[in-house]
Formats: structure tokens, C-alpha cells, sequence
């Protein structure tokens, strides 16, 4: 199978794919109707010893909260697993007695030995690495059991190893360009502040505050200690928040009030070279940022003509 083909046919969504792959068992004479479009059936559920299965490697969910395991097991103890392991023959030197290794459904796999039981139910499909790894990834970004750095390693792992684009892998998972962006975005934050995202103490969207900062771990910690909104997590990354580390209290900055003389009539300056409102935040002896606002296309390339040809006075 080609990697285009790969590709179309994962664009069907995973509903289609994982309902595909958990057709109940079919009677022999239907199997014998199975058409070239059919999926692959190649036993139908069965219980077996849960020792004969094997986590996935390549399972981008790598973190299973206690807690979260401790609950599904209570479940399991009263109803028994509802739905299913779905596996493949497992495959490799390292197989340690296993017989079948998981494509979808550790979580089930972990809380059933939590609680005790000695066998699983399973469905079985002979399928291959990469369409293994691609269920693997697709099915837990789906169903939203992933944190997003483990959602942002599956992306990344599907990208380098099957070639996918940033567009190609918004539209096999459902999600938009920019979420699959701003997701792939928070790898470039450091491990500590990685593993703040992990475990569930600072969300997405406070991480992604960071990612341009210049002590993202500092930042990361005064947010978690101070219980910061993600706007306040902006504010702070941006050096316009005084935090209760420094204050005691909360509260954000009158950037404009509290600059000197020479730095608002600077601005005063620039703002009537360029007909635009300016705002420049010195922070220390030798960095700051120089913002301008503008309310058109047309003032935009004002500025950047003005800037390229030197005309600013």
C-alpha cells in the first residue's frame, strides 16, 4: 500500500476505520462473501490469558494517571471490559512469552490487571507497522486521551516517518491547521515544562504563552505556584504582570504610566513620523520591543516601505 493510499484511506476518519476493525465476528459463509473493499477480518473476539498481551511501543500515549486507571478497574471488577482489546500477532525478538500486542486499548489492558483479571477480551487484526502506528495515534487523538505533548510526538511521529504535511494531518484527524501547529509548537518548550504539561499542571494554552519567552521555565513555575489565568500567563510572558512573588498581590502594569520622560516623548516622536500609535517597552539596559499599530493593509506597507527605504526621521 502506498503512503497516498495510506492517506485516503485514513481520511475516512477513525470512526469508519475503528468500526471497520470491530465488525462482530462473521459466520464463515460471510467471510466467504467478503468483498476486495471489506475489511479484514481475521478472528472475531475471544478471551485469552492477559499475559499473552503486550503494550504497543509505539504507543504516543506514554502517561496513565493512577487514579484514572484505579477507577476503570473498579468498573472492571463490577462489569467486566465492555469493549474489546483490539490487537495484532505480535511481532519482534524481545516478545517476553507475548502472543498479541495492542493496537487500541492499554488503558483497558493496565486497569484489567489492576484488577485482577487472568483473561481479556480481544479482537485480532493482521495489519501492518505503519497502519498499526497510524490507528495508535489516530485513535487517541480522537477519543482525547492524550495530553498535548503526547498528542504533539504523535503528530511529529507521523510527520517524519510517513511524510505528512501540517494540512495533510488537520484533515486524516479531524482538526484544524492551527491546532495541529500550535500543538507541534509546545515540543520546542523545554522537558521540565513539558512534563508541567504532562502531568496536568499547566494546560495548553498557558504553555503556549511561553513558547516565545526567554525564561520559559521560571515563567512556567510563577504560573503553576500562582494559579495564573492564561491571559495573566500573557501579561506575565510579556513582562507586563507584577506577580505576588515580587508584590504580594496580582496586578497588571499601566505600561504607558510608568515609562520616563524620554521614553514617551520617543514615542510621541515616532508617532507623528508615522501618523501610527507606537508603543516602545524598554525593560532593562539594552532589550525591549518596539510595537506598531496599524489598520490597514495599506498602513502596513506604508511602514515597511518607510522602514526599507529609511525614511523614518
Amino acid at each position: 500500500m502506498t503512503d497516498e493510499n495510506s492517506k485516503k484511506r485514513l481520511g475516512r476518519g477513525l470512526a469508519a476505520l475503528m468500526g471497520d476493525l470491530d465488525q462482530p465476528l462473521l459466520s464463515e459463509k460471510a467471510a466467504d462473501k467478503k468483498t476486495e473493499n471489506a475489511p479484514l477480518i481475521q478472528q472475531g473476539e475471544r478471551f485469552v490469558p492477559i499475559e499473552l498481551v503486550r503494550a504497543n511501543p509505539n504507543n504516543p500515549r506514554r502517561f496513565f494517571a493512577d487514579s484514572d486507571l484505579a477507577d476503570l478497574a473498579n468498573s472492571i471488577r463490577e462489569h467486566g471490559i465492555v469493549q474489546p482489546i483490539l490487537v495484532r500477532p505480535a511481532k519482534g525478538e524481545d516478545l517476553a512469552g507475548a502472543e498479541y500486542e495492542i493496537i487500541a486499548g492499554e488503558r483497558r489492558w493496565r486497569s484489567a490487571q489492576k484488577a485482577g483479571l487472568h483473561e481479556v477480551p480481544i479482537i485480532i487484526r493482521d495489519v501492518a507497522d505503519k497502519q498499526a502506528l497510524e490507528l495508535a495515534i489516530i485513535e487517541n487523538v480522537q477519543r482525547s486521551d492524550l495530553n498535548s505533548v503526547e498528542e504533539g510526538l504523535g503528530y511529529q511521529q507521523l510527520i517524519d516517518e510517513y511524510d505528512y504535511s501540517q494540512n495533510e494531518l488537520a484533515q486524516v484527524i479531524g482538526k484544524s491547521r492551527s491546532h495541529v501547529a500550535n500543538t507541534l509548537r509546545l515540543l520546542k518548550l523545554p522537558q521540565s515544562v513539558q512534563s508541567l504539561i504532562v502531568s496536568g499542571s499547566l494546560s495548553a494554552g498557558h504553555a503556549r504563552t511561553l513558547i516565545t519567552a526567554d525564561n520559559p521555565i521560571e515563567l512556567a513555575k510563577q504560573i503553576v505556584e500562582e494559579g495564573l489565568s492564561v491571559r495573566q500567563a500573557e501579561l506575565l510572558a510579556q513582562g507586563e504582570l507584577e506577580t505576588k512573588s515580587t508584590t504580594g498581590k496580582l496586578s497588571s502594569n499601566n505600561a504607558k504610566a510608568q515609562k520616563t520622560a524620554d521614553i514617551r516623548a520617543l514615542e510621541q516622536g515616532l508617532e507623528d513620523s508615522l501618523g501610527l500609535k507606537v508603543d516602545l517597552r524598554h525593560r532593562d539596559k539594552e532589550k525591549g520591543e518596539l510595537r506598531i499599530k496599524y489598520k490597514s493593509l495599506e498602513q502596513l506597507d506604508e511602514v515597511c516601505r518607510r522602514l526599507q527605504n529609511g525614511l523614518i526621521a
